[in-house]
């Protein structure tokens, strides 16, 4: 057996099915040094999505109907939530939520204000990827080129459950809506995505001080769509951490939508 190589370090393995996941992720993203400054100085907006729902959430310190806050998911096929059924994008004005719609919101960003922004798709070069159902670019193609143009943050929460093998442009350059001759669902297209990614990796490092590795996706039962993580640190940090994981695995599952 190999000896640990450094014998202070302490390691501990932590499954965290897919709620305690998007919360510790929507955690992880509170705790961002631009984001914190954002909802003292500035702007904050959070577009719908499934993880973005414990984001505003965390952001609120209140719960939310997060089946609301679903535009799109993959259940038995690749499927979309009708805009009636859905919820509107939290806009916060230096901490307090605001009335302002998404197209309202975007025009008010500049430099230090922050769009936080889920993603389907985690390739190996930590570039994301969001579907694209309409022809437009639906909310990415609102958001994501302004942010880009006038020096907006823009925050992607993201479970390492979304990795993929393929890197991102390489499947924006093959997939699309017109492209596509059959689907379970709906055809689409993917836009690659620049930000600041947060994963269960990134959450655990800012809110534990601990190096968390990605160990495994997937289960049975209770644990289907689980991610699988093992902690490495100081023993103090990582009792803490694993303490809390733990506690973190007990949170209900995402809501069913379709």
């Amino acid at each position: 057996m190999r000896a640990n190589p450094n014998p202070r370090l302490r390691r501990a393995l932590a499954v965290l099915p897919p709620g305690a996941s998007r919360r510790l992720i929507a955690r992880g993203v509170k705790a961002l040094p631009q984001v914190q400054r954002a909802l003292d100085e500035g702007w904050v907006v959070v577009t719908l999505g499934t993880t973005n729902a414990y984001v505003a959430e965390e952001l609120l310190g209140r719960p939310l109907d997060k089946a609301r806050f679903c535009a799109g998911y993959i259940g038995a096929e690749l499927s979309w939530v009708a805009p009636e059924r859905r919820g509107k994008p939290l806009v916060l004005r230096k901490g307090q939520p605001t009335e302002l719609g998404l197209d309202e919101a975007v025009k008010e960003l500049g430099p230090g204000d922050v769009v936080i922004k889920g993603a389907n798709v985690l390739d190996p070069y930590g570039v994301c990827g969001v579907f694209m159902a309409s022809p437009m670019g639906g909310t990415v193609g609102m958001v994501a080129v302004p942010v880009l143009a006038r020096g907006v943050e823009m925050v992607i929460p993201i479970s390492c459950a979304k990795s993929v093998h393929s890197s991102v442009a390489d499947l924006a350059l093959e997939l699309g809506i017109g492209r596509v001759e059959w689907a379970m669902g709906s055809g689409v297209g993917l836009f690659p995505l620049l930000g600041t990614v947060v994963t269960e990796l990134e959450a655990v490092q800012s809110l534990y001080g601990v190096r968390a590795l990605h160990v495994a996706t997937g289960g049975v039962g209770p644990g289907t769509g689980a991610v699988t993580l093992l902690l490495v640190g100081e023993e103090a940090s990582v009792e803490r951490a694993f303490g809390e994981l733990a506690q973190l695995a007990r949170e209900e599952p995402p809501p069913q939508v379709g």
